[in-house]
């Protein structure tokens, strides 16, 4: 055996060398000692943990509900207006809706158009023209100045009826006589006893009656 190869136990090494050689636990002999693994374990406070970035993307603002904007004023159906017209100033009240263009000039002091029997009376004398009230319109003369050509601007009459008026009372040009038919200017005239008389029993208003009737047939084609 070469003394250059003598291999000593690791406990006569250690005795020997005790003041020169750093033991270190785990150490080998003839092989380099393994460093001892230690565990840290760095508490939550010291541990310093990084986030990963975040590249934050530009974040749209909802869309703003559009308010809708203030709806107009629902239009109304136009109410009916009133068989009995207001005037306007310098025009005439009168009674109907003169859908028929006839104007029915009466003179009835006591009423605002006609007491109820005249006005039944004429409304009989119409359903046999095939006709009512909302196809004429009644005008009483009684307390109003009669003058044609606002009668005509304001009702634009195709047929005139005169009930107890003599054509002179409207300031007409011409002068005709009862139940006789008068065309002049584009309107058709036609005077008549006051429908007082008419209303009234006995031969006769029967008369009249019939001569009335006979009148309108021919105006009004019955």
């Amino acid at each position: 055996m070469s003394l250059n190869h003598i291999e000593l136990p690791d406990s006569i090494i250690r005795e020997l060398y005790k003041d020169n050689l750093l033991y270190a636990p785990g150490f080998v002999s003839g092989a380099p000692a393994q460093p001892a693994q230690t565990t840290i374990t760095a508490s939550p406070t010291q541990a310093t943990l990084t986030a990963p970035s975040i590249t934050q993307q530009p974040v749209s603002a909802p869309p703003i509900a559009q308010q809708p904007s203030p709806s107009a004023p629902v239009a109304r159906q136009p109410t009916p207006e009133p068989a009995t017209r207001q005037p306007a100033p310098g025009t005439y009240k009168f009674l109907g809706n003169n859908r028929r263009k006839i104007t029915i000039l009466v003179n009835a002091p006591d009423s605002a158009f006609l007491p109820d029997d005249q006005l039944a009376f004429l409304t009989k004398i119409l359903e046999a023209c095939r006709m009512n009230i909302g196809d004429i319109a009644i005008v009483n003369l009684a307390s109003t100045p009669a003058v044609i050509t606002t009668l005509r601007q304001q009702l634009t009459p195709a047929f005139i009826l005169l009930f107890g008026l003599e054509p002179v009372a409207l300031r007409l040009p011409i002068n005709f006589p009862t139940f006789k038919i008068q065309e002049y200017d584009g309107c058709t005239y036609l005077a008549a006893p006051p429908l007082e008389q008419l209303v009234q029993p006995g031969e006769e208003s029967k008369l009249l009656k019939s001569k009335l009737w006979v009148c309108l047939k021919t105006m009004f084609n019955v």
